[in-house]
Order: structure tokens, then sequence, then C-alpha cells
């Protein structure tokens, strides 16, 4: 029979006669873990939930990776470059790559009777992705663009919308100026909402073909390709092969490819993002911090308590480590119930949040309209070990208080 360990359980039961202070302390100790673990796993999730939509919502408008002109325009009037299926085949062929698709991007201007606004217009074609933008449409239809027939139908934002006063099925005339003015009766068949402002007042989404009519390019001419990673942290080592592959093709003409990253073109948004990492991690140090020395106000308070008890063992010829094991055994009761109990409660909490968005927030000012939440096995897993680590590292000093106590003055201190 392990006697320390059945101390440490009379202890924590409060079957040990004398004073009762335990009890409370015990369950004040064991609330400070549990809502330490809550918070932590709150914190955690909404941190990673919040980067990963926004980070979706961006890569929705332009892909992980974009293969474009070797001329560094940063302008929304590009330079072409030629379709190549073989180039495609082997992006395709690249471990981790998803998908990759073709498009154009023109500025134009939307005229209506009382209004006139900027825009780009995104050309794409019959290999774009819809995934995101079926999550996004809130009203009308995708536009067709796999009939022979150029399309059309174009796709605004309900910014846009609201803005120039247009619904579904109206036909808005828009202005595009290469040498001269030219002009395209688009007409409305989707409206879209991303919640993201400096997205949904600029980019409406139309036929490719309109794009390579309005520039004068051959039909096999395109601004570029996106290109859809499974893996957002794929990104920095598949755009490097991309990059490399791409600089291996030299078009007939002399022209060269080049890569580009989401990061390069939003590094502001991006920045920001990248800051929710550091307050992330600013709150689980300060959280265990508080629990640690909440485990430890609470196991001194025992110690002394129990002052009494330790001289008698000692009397008995009870060893200072094996006293000391007592109170690492009960200490190990109280970060066991809290961080079982922490980690139900946090995950129920978050689970009820995911599916049924009980906390709704302002999508002007946050970009989404619930909080987010993402929860990951390995980030619980290691959430949960540092935690138990540094809560035995911090109970190691309290429990040395037990060996410094003699027989002689345990009994008079009671």
């Amino acid at each position: 029979m392990n006697l320390n360990l059945y101390i440490a359980n009379k202890i924590r039961k409060g079957e040990i006669t004398g004073k009762k202070l335990s009890g409370p302390i015990i369950t004040v100790a064991t609330i400070g873990i549990v809502l330490g673990i809550t918070v932590m796993i709150l914190s955690m999730a909404i941190g990673t939930g919040f980067k990963k939509e926004i980070r979706d919502k961006i890569i929705g408008f332009g892909a992980h990776v974009q293969v474009v002109n070797y001329d560094y325009n940063s302008s929304r009037e590009t330079n072409p470059i030629e379709r190549d299926s073989s180039f495609v085949s082997e992006i395709l062929a690249m471990p981790g790559v998803k998908t990759i698709q073709e498009f154009s991007t023109k500025p134009g201007l939307l005229k209506t009777k009382e209004n006139i606004h900027g825009v780009v217009v995104k050309g794409i074609g019959k290999d774009f992705d819809w995934k995101y933008f079926d999550q996004i449409i809130i009203e009308g239809e995708k536009p067709d663009i796999t009939q022979k027939k150029t399309s059309n139908d174009i796709i605004i934002s309900s910014t846009l919308a609201k803005l120039l006063k247009l619904n579904i099925g109206d036909k808005i005339p828009t202005f595009f100026f290469q040498g001269r003015m030219r002009s395209r009766p688009f007409k409305i068949s989707a409206i879209y909402d991303s919640s993201l402002p400096e997205f949904d007042k600029i980019f409406i989404f139309a036929d490719i073909r309109h794009i390579i009519k309005l520039n004068n390019w051959e039909d096999n001419q395109i601004t570029g390709y996106e290109i859809t990673l499974n893996k957002f942290e794929q990104t920095p080592i598949l755009s490097r092969q991309i990059d490399i592959l791409a600089a291996s093709k030299i078009s007939p003409d002399g022209g060269m490819l080049r890569t580009t990253t989401i990061m390069q073109q939003q590094p502001q948004i991006f920045g920001w993002l990248n800051l929710l990492d550091m307050n992330v991690a600013i709150i689980l140090i300060l959280i265990v911090l508080v629990a640690g020395f909440n485990m430890i106000s609470g196991l001194l308070i025992i110690i002394l308590e129990r002052t009494a008890m330790i001289g008698i063992l000692k009397a008995l010829g009870k060893q200072n480590h094996n006293i000391r094991k007592v109170f690492i055994y009960l200490a190990t009761f109280i970060i066991t119930k809290g961080v079982i109990i922490g980690n139900i409660l946090g995950i129920t909490l978050c689970l009820a949040q995911k599916y049924f968005g009980i906390i709704s927030l302002d999508p002007e000012n946050y970009y989404l309209s619930t909080v987010p939440i993402h929860l990951n096995l390995l980030h619980l897993v290691y959430l949960n070990i540092g935690t138990i680590l540094i809560s035995y590292l911090m109970m190691i000093a309290p429990s040395y208080l037990a060996t410094k106590i003699t027989p002689v003055e345990a009994i008079r201190f009671d």
C-alpha cells in the first residue's frame, strides 16, 4: 500500500481530523485550474479561428500563389502571359497543390443614373473554383461561363449593390479605358457578401473572355494563374518550387513568368493577423502564471494547516522526501481534476459557439458575423502538457516547506 498516496487522498477528501480549511482551499485551487484551462482553450480557439477565417476569405479572392508576367507591374492593367497546358499539368502534379485556375483583371467604372464607382473586373474561366463563392453568394445564381457564347452576367458585392442601388437582373453599363473608352452592358446575376470592405468595394466577377477582348489580347492570353494549396503553411515552400518551374518557362517573344504569394499581395492584413499570435501567447502565459500562483498559495495554506500532522509523521520516522510526496500527490489530484473539467467545459463552449454562433460580431469592424472557432487537436495536446508541466514545476518549491518543519515546533504550533 502506498501510504503517501493514502494520506494525500484522505486530505483531499477532508477525512483527516483537525482544521477544515483543506476542503475549501482544494476547491478554490481546482476552480482556478478549471477556469485557467477553459479560458486558454477559448483564447487559442478564437485566435486561430479568427486567423483562419480571415485568411480563407482573402485566399478566396486571390489563391495562395499567383503566376503572372515578369514585369513587376502593380496596377490592375496587366501584361498578358500565354496559356500553357503543360505548365498547368506540371503544377497540378506537385504534392500539396489543390487547384489551378486562370484569371484576368481590368479596372473600370460602374455607372448608374445617380452614381459612378471605380471597380476591378476580375475575369474567371471554366476552371474557376466556386467553393468559396458558394458560401458567400447571398442572392441570385452563379453566371454560366461554360457556354460557347460569352456570358454578360456578373457577380457584384452587396456593398456595391447598396451603394449603386442595384438588384438582381439589373443591367449596368461598365466603362473601360484603353486608348479609347469602351463599354459593356453587364447584367447582375448574383450578389456576394464577404464582409471584407477592402475587397467588396472593388471586385466584380465576369466572364474572362470579356477581359481578353477589352485588352485586345489573343485568345490564348491571360493575366495569369491562381494556385490554391491544400494547406496554408505550405505556401512558402511550394511558392519557391512553383517559382523555379515558372522561371524555366520562356515564351517565343522572350516573356518570362514570376510568382507572388497572397502574403506579398496583402502584407498589411497578414502582418495584422500575425499580431494575434503574440496576443494569444501573452494571454496564455498570464493565465498559466495566475493559475500556478493560485496553486502555490493553496498548497502553502494546506501545508501550514497540516503542520501538526507533518510533525507527527516526522516523529514516527517519516522521511522528508516521503512527506513531500504527500503534497505532490495532493497537487496531482487538484491539477488532474482541474485539467479534465477545464477541457470538458472549454471544448463544450467552443463547440456551442462554432455550431450555434451564440456570440455575434459586427462584420464592419471584425470582418465576421460571429466569433470564429477553430479547434486543433495538436494545440490542445500541447496546451494540456504545458499546463501540467508548469504546474508541477511550480509545486516543487512549496513542497519543500514541509521538509523545514521539525516535530517539536509542529507539536508546539498545534
